[in-house]
């Protein structure tokens, strides 16, 4: 063969292969474990870890009037700290009102004494599985979190997470557990033909039908249910007064808010602690 030929073959090659690489997903990166926020990348049939360098994280102190939920997840995750039994957790209710923000605080909180979030979109949960396999040798604590979580008719993703959360994930000793957020309780649409199916036993007990019973069973799986509901007026104006305080409002600023906070609270149809944050940062960039 000719130089000539050998350099026109050379060339193809090169060109083919410059063709397979445009359609290969890319190698993943080496994993930074000693980031403390990681997102798992999905790209063809193959995900891996990718670091989040800019985490968004929020102080418990921030976090105004769901006491009760804030004490319950602390204890939850100091304990998953401490090698000792934890649950995981879904937590549900009001938009707005800490669902996803009482998550990164934990992070904040313990991520110097080995916490790591992982979050995973709710189409990518038939991997949870492998994810599990990946950290589970890392001597840190792995918190899998998922927002916004629910799931159509028929979906993958439900039965791994039912696997995963009945399997080991809950076991003691395990580095992982899995903190969910939602707006449906039982994480499925449910409709009025599902009822129908109910069971009425002689002595007035009624069951659920087969249908009820696997959607009830995916929510049942988790330990620790959460609940958050929409604040009051007060409790509202109470979370505006707090952030416009921590964005640098002098007090006169911060008392002559009321009547603006409320009216932006009702355009929006919403007195959530979003609202709130939402209104504060507008009114202290006229005021500061």
């Amino acid at each position: 063969m000719s130089a000539i030929d050998l350099s026109t073959l050379i060339n193809r090659a090169e060109r083919v292969l410059a063709q397979l690489e445009a359609w290969l997903p890319p190698i993943p990166p080496e994993i930074d474990w000693s980031a403390h926020a990681f997102r798992w990348r999905k790209e063809g049939s193959r995900g891996w870890l990718d670091t989040v360098r800019h985490v968004s994280t929020i102080d418990l102190g921030d976090l105004q009037h769901i006491e009760r939920q804030k004490e319950i997840i602390d204890r939850n995750t100091r304990h998953f700290l401490q090698g000792k039994p934890a649950n995981n957790v879904l937590m549900t209710g009001a938009r707005g009102t800490g669902k996803s923000s009482l998550v990164k605080a934990m992070l904040a909180a313990y991520g110097d004494q080995g916490l790591r979030l992982i979050e995973v979109d709710k189409t990518d949960m038939g991997d949870l599985g492998h994810i599990v396999d990946l950290v589970g040798k890392r001597p840190e604590r792995f918190i899998i979190f998922c927002d916004d979580l629910s799931f159509e008719e028929g979906e993958p993703g439900y039965k791994a997470l039912k696997s995963v959360l009945d399997g080991s994930i809950s076991a003691s000793g395990d580095n992982v557990l899995i903190y969910a957020t939602s707006n449906r309780r039982h994480l499925m649409p449910e409709y009025m033909s599902e009822n129908l199916a109910a069971r009425h036993q002689p002595d007035g007990e009624i069951h659920p039908g087969e249908t009820v019973e696997e959607k009830v069973s995916l929510s049942e799986r988790f330990g620790l249910w959460l609940s958050f509901y929409p604040f009051k007026q007060d409790d509202y104006l109470d979370i505006v007064y707090h952030w416009l305080r921590v964005l640098g409002c002098k007090p006169e600023d911060v008392a002559s808010s009321r009547t603006e906070a409320l009216q932006w609270a009702l355009e929006r149809g919403s007195r959530s602690g979003r609202v709130a944050r939402q209104f504060a940062r507008d009114w202290a960039a006229r005021h500061v």
